[in-house]
């Protein structure tokens, strides 16, 4: 079978990119953008960065600021109708994948009314149409939407994430721009920068891994565990790395998938609302450890781009163990906590259903079984 690799059609990358959007609008001929944009980079003036040029440019916008943290159905039925409202013909997606995964299904189901409900997008929906055209500007290093076919949507009503997984989606351009990640603070740098290397980790070691997404993931390894600690004290530097780290980590596991990681996280995010950053940084050594004989000789590869030293003198165990212990290193430098206290005992079944319900499960070197998976829950107890 072909692997197949779907990347967005243009992107501009470094400080000052954000400048590009004018231009892109007034050739692709724009006439009524449709911003999605989260409540908080609006009240401190992140999203105006990008709306400021749209007014000097004479570009006509309107905004939609109804996204929650864990977008839902609701907030993407409503985006739809205000879309609608304001006769707009395309969107700039402003924030991190909140914003950008409910942009994604805004622009799908304008473009494919058939799938309104929002639930019948789940897993790999047969639309017929690209997405309204997209330019989408991330404020966080760590999700990647961006450059990947997925989106993740909440069912409030049934506590659970679904995945969306369609090349349709994908926005036509990107923006990346570090000034626009500038003014996250600690604990939401840290949690999308381990998001990434969780994207990086779990792409290089799902089933569906080939060698032009390893290049991807190795390098974005490596760019997170060299710019990730001064990202989060808010270096420059720091910053620019990890603006190019994410997305070359999206640009991999968008095309290979990911694994009982995400799965895992997803729902916690879904029962306790839990950042998915940290859920997803909490579990990746517990994950890594439990996948640790499945993989082959990866983990070494991996300890070898997370910079650890002479890791070709290091027995084939020993390796897979400096690969985790170089991962729990990053994570508790960062912040990152290890426990989730709002875990409960009688919720642990049912938590391991809907990972293994969830549509990244499938992807994981081994194939988890329900005890297991609560195995690895209660670790974070």
């Amino acid at each position: 079978m072909a692997n197949r690799i779907v990347l967005n059609t243009v992107s501009y990358h470094g400080k000052g990119a954000i400048e590009e959007i004018p231009g892109i609008a007034e050739r692709e001929g724009f006439t009524k953008v449709f911003v999605c944009s989260d409540p908080d980079l609006i009240k401190f003036g992140v999203t105006a960065k990008v709306t400021d040029l749209l007014d000097k440019a004479g570009i006509s916008y309107s905004i939609y600021s109804e996204i929650k943290p864990n977008p839902t159905i609701q907030n993407v039925k409503d985006g739809v109708a205000a879309f609608k409202a304001a006769g707009a013909d395309s969107i700039i997606a402003i924030g991190g994948g909140s914003s950008m995964d409910t942009a994604k299904a805004i622009g799908i189901i304008i473009a494919n009314p058939e799938f309104g409900d929002v639930l019948s997008l789940e897993g790999v929906a047969p639309t017929k149409n690209h997405a309204v055209k997209t330019i989408a500007v991330p404020t966080t290093a760590g999700t990647a939407a961006e450059v990947t076919i997925n989106y993740v949507i909440t069912d409030p009503d049934r506590e659970r994430k679904f995945v969306c997984v369609d090349e349709h989606d994908i926005p036509a351009y990107a923006v990346v721009d570090p000034d626009m990640m500038s003014s996250m603070p600690k604990g939401l740098t840290a949690a999308t920068g381990m998001d990434a290397l969780t994207h990086a980790i779990e792409g290089y070691t799902t089933k569906a891994a080939w060698e032009l997404t390893d290049m991807f993931h190795l390098e974005a390894i490596r760019l997170i565990s060299e710019n990730l600690r001064d990202a989060v004290e808010n270096k420059p530097s720091g910053r620019e790395g990890m603006a190019m780290a994410q997305y070359i980590a999206g640009m991999g596991f968008s095309n290979v998938g990911l694994g009982v990681d995400h799965s895992m996280a997803h729902t916690l995010s879904a029962h306790y609302d839990t950042p998915h950053g940290v859920a997803c940084a909490m579990l990746l050594p517990i994950v890594m450890d439990y996948n640790r004989d499945s993989v082959g000789d990866r983990l070494r590869e991996v300890a070898r781009a997370m910079g650890v030293p002479n890791v070709d003198a290091l027995s084939a165990e020993d390796a897979k163990q400096a690969a985790i212990d170089a991962v729990q290193k990053l994570s508790d430098d960062v912040g990152i906590p290890k426990k989730l206290e709002k875990m409960k005992e009688e919720d642990l079944s049912q938590l391991a259903d809907d990972a293994l319900a969830d549509a990244c499960c499938p992807g994981n070197p081994r194939e988890p079984k329900k005890d297991e998976i609560i195995a690895m829950f209660r670790k974070l107890m």
